[in-house]
């Protein structure tokens, strides 16, 4: 049973989840809490990987840790996304069983599912139609793990969770032009044309394409959520329920903003990705989470963490 006083391991804690979820222990009185940057501790290293969750003895393990980015690096880059995160998530979720640990949650993301899934997303839907072919790689390495955490729970009877968030925003995001998601590139193409006075800003794809963006600090309770909570299914979706287009969400900012610039889209639909990705959230409501920001108060946070680290953010 996870208690405020148990020893709790967060494997990726500078990134965007990883920070908030370290935040929500912190504000939740766990002070037991172990963290090792990549510079310390490389998480592609089995021996070293297991040597540190043996000396550390977590009761519970939060993994946030992955090589992540939007479309365009992981199709360029299609064998360094599926061997990190394979040998990532192997280490700690292997590692972590070797050292008695009985309750982890791995984190993943919506892309595991078909590129056609029905819409909204149901957790039965995995596996069951071809995946979107610019982040494959990708998510074969997040079903791999949650098949790792499914054996687990059959044949140990351990209780490994796995959370599929929809797309993910807030403060301490990635805003590198080569491997950002969306959501920051609008912010950062916008915020730099505003500043340029660019009659115009160019974005990849049609702009049609949906997308479903949840507030990090509630992926973030989650985690903490279902750490300790005993649960019958292992995949479990995590999403907000609100979409845009991705022109709407440019639309969004650039008016936040008073960003006067023409927003335009290239109209290449390779770089569209999947037509929309919506969750169904039935499952993880069932067993008692819900999203509670909305997504205006999420941008508010998130816009006034960008002015305040900017220069951070942009290299400036």
């Amino acid at each position: 049973m996870i208690t405020k006083n148990s020893r709790i391991y967060v494997a990726g804690h500078k990134g965007l989840v990883g920070s908030s979820v370290l935040k929500v222990l912190r504000e939740k009185g766990f002070k037991k809490i172990f963290f090792k940057t990549s510079k310390e501790l490389d998480l592609r290293n089995q021996e070293k990987v297991f040597n540190y969750i043996k000396k550390i003895r977590p009761e519970g393990v939060i993994i946030c840790a992955a090589k992540v980015g939007g479309i365009k690096v992981n199709n360029e880059r299609k064998a360094d996304f599926i061997y990190d995160n394979l040998s990532i998530q192997n280490n700690i979720i292997h590692g972590s069983f070797k050292s008695g640990v009985k309750n982890l949650v791995f984190l993943g993301s919506s892309c595991i599912y078909p590129k056609f899934s029905k819409q909204p997303i149901r957790e039965e839907y995995l596996l069951t139609g071809e995946l979107e072919p610019t982040n494959e790689f990708y998510a074969i390495a997040k079903i791999a793990g949650i098949k790792l955490c499914e054996s687990y729970n059959y044949q140990y009877r351990t209780n490994y969770k796995c959370l599929m968030p929809s797309n993910i925003f807030g403060p301490n995001d990635n805003y590198n032009s080569n491997n950002s998601h969306f959501f920051p590139a609008i912010i950062k193409k916008l915020y730099l044309g505003k500043l340029e006075k660019k009659k115009s800003i160019l974005f990849w794809g049609t702009g049609r394409p949906k997308r479903e963006l949840t507030f990090v600090d509630d992926v973030a309770e989650a985690c903490v959520f279902f750490l300790k909570k005993k649960t019958k299914n292992a995949l479990i979706n995590i999403g907000s329920g609100f979409e845009f287009s991705i022109k709407q969400y440019a639309d969004y900012v650039a008016k936040i903003m008073r960003c006067k610039s023409q927003i335009v889209f290239d109209g290449n639909k390779t770089m569209d990705g999947t037509e929309r990705k919506l969750v169904d959230c039935t499952l993880a409501k069932r067993y008692g989470w819900k999203s509670k920001f909305l997504f205006s108060k999420g941008f508010e946070i998130t816009y006034q963490d960008f002015l305040v680290n900017k220069k951070r953010y942009l290299g400036m």
